[in-house]
């Protein structure tokens, strides 16, 4: 056995912040996995079943080979228990870490069948939510010391939003709305459709009495004079300042002065990050944490 193995768990470092994942998330986390299973498996493994036998065991680690923040373990375990639940889960890290080239996430051991089938499922989820994550963190520690917190957005993979929007926690981001569900933002088309700000805003909040509805609204703006417009209909939960430049950013924190929470959204990248959020901003939101990032590598190998 590589010795390796054996005394890597001495030197894991764990993320004291580490949190299960979410109930409400689990289904949809389900779901993507009997996905994977299905395009990646189908009627069987034949690579697998032609030349491992039946009842060979064996043990593997999940080793990285690139720096950064490691997501995804906790469903890879959940991968390893749907496809074999007799299979050994021994983690050593947390989601949430950061790790090093040559550090060891964690060791599975069971039928050799089970945990090659599982291989290449797992890593394709840990090495896009690890992207995720390492890329979060970068754009978070531009911001440090401002109060400014970095928002992720919709701009998600199809079908892994959820996976994607746990990755950017774990890299230290905040989710804004998870879909189209669970808050208001009342973007440029919906209020030009709408008449303008006071016609949108005036329809949402009919709308949430009328159906009984307990959500949060937020609403862009795309010129300071939409502003005084916003609250002069009622106001909002939150602003969001669309494609200001800095100078407009500024002026608009001051005009706001306090009444409602501020995001800046649009056409900031990580080089202008810190610029925005020293004007005053509460939110930064960042398309690119999901939509523009490069997978951590690592792999599952014998040991």
């Amino acid at each position: 056995m590589d010795t390796f193995c054996v005394f890597v768990s001495i030197f894991a470092k764990t993320n004291k912040n580490h949190k299960t994942m979410k109930a409400e998330y689990v289904p949809y986390v389900e779901e993507l996995i009997e996905l994977a299973i299905k395009e990646d498996i189908g009627d069987g493994d034949h690579t697998s079943l032609c030349c491992i036998p039946a009842e060979e065991r064996g043990r593997m680690r999940l080793l990285c080979k690139q720096d950064g923040i490691i997501a995804g373990i906790e469903v890879a375990k959940m991968v390893t228990e749907r496809l074999d639940s007799e299979v050994k889960f021994e983690q050593i890290l947390n989601d949430g870490d950061r790790v090093k080239v040559g550090d060891v996430a964690f060791y599975v051991e069971g039928n050799l069948q089970s945990l090659l089938r599982a291989e290449r499922i797992l890593l394709n989820i840990m090495q896009r939510m690890s992207g995720v994550a390492t890329q979060t963190a970068v754009y978070v520690k531009e911001v440090e010391g401002t109060g400014c917190r970095v928002l992720d957005t919709r701009k998600t993979t199809p079908g892994m939003r959820v996976l994607e929007k746990m990755a950017v926690k774990m890299g230290g981001g905040e989710n804004h709305r998870i879909g189209l569900f669970d808050m208001i933002l009342l973007k440029d088309n919906h209020i030009d459709f709408a008449g303008g700000v006071a016609q949108a805003l005036t329809k949402c909040r009919e709308y949430l009495a009328r159906t009984g509805r307990n959500l949060k609204i937020e609403i862009e703006v795309r010129t300071l004079e939409n502003i005084d417009e916003v609250f002069a209909a009622g106001g909002a939960d939150r602003i969001m300042l669309d494609n200001f430049s800095l100078e407009m950013t500024r002026e608009a924190v001051k005009r706001i002065a306090g009444r409602c929470e501020i995001e800046s959204s649009g056409g900031i990248t990580l080089e202008t990050l810190r610029d925005y959020a020293e004007c005053g901003v509460d939110f930064v939101s960042v398309g690119a944490l999901t939509h523009q990032i490069k997978s951590l590598d690592m792999s599952l190998k014998a040991c």
